[in-house]
């Protein structure tokens, strides 16, 4: 293999910011932020969904509006609703 074009391949913390769940796994994805988990220090990537609160491994239906797309929906649309 050649030196210098591969990405650096090490353990990463993933955080799901809507029930603050976290894993360590391995990967390749570049990380600004750190967190100490089970007493070391990793790199830690935030995600929105991960299978703690995904609701085909949770069984149970959970809203996660992270970006505002409720409220976008609502806006775009309401203008067709007093119309009628």
């Amino acid at each position: 293999m050649k030196k210098d074009i591969h990405p650096n391949f090490r353990e990463v913390v993933f955080r799901d910011v809507s029930c603050d769940f976290m894993f360590l796994t391995k990967s390749t994805v570049e990380a600004k932020d750190t967190v100490e988990f089970e007493g070391k220090t990793y790199p830690v990537v935030n995600v929105d969904i991960s299978s703690e609160s995904h609701p085909f491994f949770t069984g149970k239906q959970k809203l996660v509006d992270s970006e505002g797309r409720v409220e976008r929906f609502k806006k775009k649309f309401s203008r067709y609703q007093k119309k009628n």
